[in-house]
């Protein structure tokens, strides 16, 4: 016997998720998706003029077997992230490539390997059944997931699981992401979901909230300490938006740059007082496609300076990439570093080795973040310290317009997604916190 997604949804919205393992499974469940037959469809077109609209569908597929250490999540709430919009471009490689490698690693991984890819990396939501030897995880707990997918049948990955020979992302180099109404995970992806968060809220941090925490806090990332200087790319965006909270808790000197003074206002309301408009001040770091122009990050440089008081930066969160990699390298400080992650603008860097060897400089390679680091970036959302930079939100039938937008750099911090859940403002469980860090939780809504 098979239930229906409305008798879970309906079950969860009434506040009886410990229903939830009673409940019959649905046989099938929507989700977006791409097509292995689509992977085609945008050669000869440039980057920019690839439309996630003509390649995301919401499709109906069947409900995934759960194998041990797995659990299957209703999910209420996802979002949209750089890595979904890769994916819908088929960019820099179709990722049917990583689900046809998985699929190959065992019998039940063959499970990914599908002629159609569910899409997604964040989710927030309610558990829904859990597999053989899942102990710590109960059907009907509230939850969001990260999107570490690890074996750890390898050492490599027992110091730091983002080390394990079998790493991967859920939902861009797994099947099954959140990005639908169910997603099955590992049982160690899951966390606590914030109570004081509705599940819209509560699934945008996740990706970007904990490759920020890793990237700009960790040891093994920048190790960031109190009084660094932070130069953070796009401060305002998905990921920078993160790294500018997590400099100003720290008590670190960002100085934030973005491309509108919209955009610099968000930062100002973060509390970031450094900060250039990069638009506005007209950078051009490229002469054309080939040639950059030291001259534009000698002027960069000096105005860093200038804002600071003559000091360069300790720490450069890189993340755009092609475009802003030569000026990283020559703005970081004597001995600086520039921690690196994404190259949405492109993965081929170019850079002036001179000022990096020259000069003790050091680069950093940061890819997401293990469980303990995102174990710990969520606890610091929970806590109200770190909050949500949610700035829309759209129904799941209109994901292709979400990662079109993303795409097209037309949003502020993160765009949500709605799948069960059927309209904003729901799933809240703790007023009280919610009501003293309303202003911050709220900072992007509306932008």
């Amino acid at each position: 016997m098979t239930g229906t997604m409305s008798d879970i949804q309906q079950a969860i919205i009434s506040g009886n998720g410990d229903e939830l393992g009673s409940l019959p499974v649905p046989a099938h469940y929507r989700g977006m998706t791409v097509h292995a037959e689509d992977v085609d469809m945008f050669d000869g077109l440039p980057s920019k003029d690839k439309d996630p609209r003509k390649s995301l569908h919401l499709d109906e597929v069947p409900v995934p077997e759960l194998g041990p250490g797995e659990a299957l999540v209703a999910v209420m709430a996802s979002a949209i992230n750089y890595n979904t919009v890769w994916t819908s471009i088929f960019e820099p490689l179709p990722t049917f490539k990583f689900l046809q490698r998985y699929g190959r690693l065992s019998e039940l991984a063959k499970r990914h390997d599908l002629p159609y890819h569910v899409v997604g990396s964040d989710l927030s939501g309610v558990v829904l059944r859990t597999g053989p030897g899942v102990h710590s995880w109960k059907p009907g707990q509230e939850v969001v997931a990260h999107c570490l997918n690890v074996e750890l049948e390898s050492p490599d990955g027992h110091n730091d699981t983002m080390l394990d020979t079998e790493q991967r992302i859920w939902g861009f180099e797994t099947n099954f992401g959140g990005l639908a109404e169910l997603a099955l995970v590992k049982a160690n992806q899951l966390m606590p979901k914030p109570a004081h968060l509705t599940w819209e809220e509560a699934a945008c941090p996740g990706l970007v909230n904990s490759t920020a925490y890793r990237q700009l806090v960790s040891r093994n990332g920048a190790d960031m300490k109190q009084g660094d200087v932070v130069l953070i790319w796009g401060a305002s965006g998905g990921l920078g938006s993160y790294a500018t909270q997590y400099a100003l808790g720290g008590g670190a000197i960002p100085v934030c740059v973005v491309s509108s003074p919209e955009k610099a206002k968000l930062c100002r309301n973060l509390g970031a007082e450094l900060v250039i408009d990069r638009t506005e001040e007209g950078y051009r770091f490229w002469k054309d496609d080939n040639n950059q122009d030291p001259k534009e990050w000698q002027r960069f440089g000096a105005r860093i300076r200038e804002l600071t008081g003559g000091e360069d930066p300790d720490i450069v969160f890189e993340h755009p990439g092609r475009e802003t990699f030569g000026a990283s390298v020559f703005a970081a400080r004597k001995g600086g570093t520039i921690v690196t992650c994404a190259s949405t603008s492109g993965f081929m860097h170019q850079y002036d080795n001179r000022y990096l060897w020259m000069n003790l400089k050091r680069i950093i390679g940061s890819h997401f973040a293990n469980y303990r680091e995102s174990w710990e970036a969520n606890r610091l959302i929970a806590k109200g310290r770190i909050h949500p930079t949610l700035s829309r939100t759209y129904a799941l039938a209109d994901t292709g317009q979400a990662a079109f937008d993303v795409h097209r750099n037309l949003h502020q911090g993160k765009v949500g997604v709605l799948c069960l859940a059927p309209e904003e403002g729901l799933g809240v469980r703790d007023e009280q916190t919610r009501a003293k860090h309303l202003t911050g939780i709220q900072t992007f809504r509306g932008v």
